[in-house]
């Protein structure tokens, strides 16, 4: 069962998808998401703090991806853009989750929106990025 957590990430990577294909403002794409059914089954709070502020500082983290990619970002395809772009902000702004959380759930996004291997290539990158982002937190396995 998903958590309201995890929904409300899954939710925001289809709203950052939306914005990333198309030329819709944010509050309408927020706004044909928070229509969808089972949004009430999200919390609601994540996903506006995921969503808007992923979207406000887009350009920022991608500065900040590029340079760990292995491929072009236009390379990328725009569910791993949009788990990528919305962990780097989770990591950048919301210091109360533990960056174990932030990749863990990643991966699960990508592995349910993403293409076969693409949660691998994710988890790579997330790595390489909490360590810049979050230098001064515990280390995953050397506890």
């Amino acid at each position: 069962m998903k958590t309201p957590r995890r929904r409300a990430r899954e939710l925001a990577v289809q709203a950052l998808y939306q914005a990333g294909i198309n030329n819709t403002a944010a509050p309408e794409i927020a706004k044909n998401i928070q229509d969808q059914p089972d949004f009430t089954k999200a919390d609601e709070e994540l996903f506006n703090k995921l969503f808007f502020g992923t979207h406000t500082h887009a350009a920022e983290y991608i500065q900040q991806i590029r340079p760990l990619l292995d491929r072009d970002e236009k390379d990328l395809s725009p569910i791993e853009r949009a788990v990528l772009l919305m962990a780097c902000h989770e990591l950048s702004a919301m210091p109360e989750t533990p960056y174990p959380v932030i990749i863990n759930e990643a991966i699960e996004v990508t592995k349910t929106f993403g293409g076969t291997d693409g949660h691998k290539f994710v988890n790579g990158i997330l790595d390489k990025l909490s360590a810049q982002l979050r230098p001064n937190d515990p280390k995953r396995g050397n506890a």
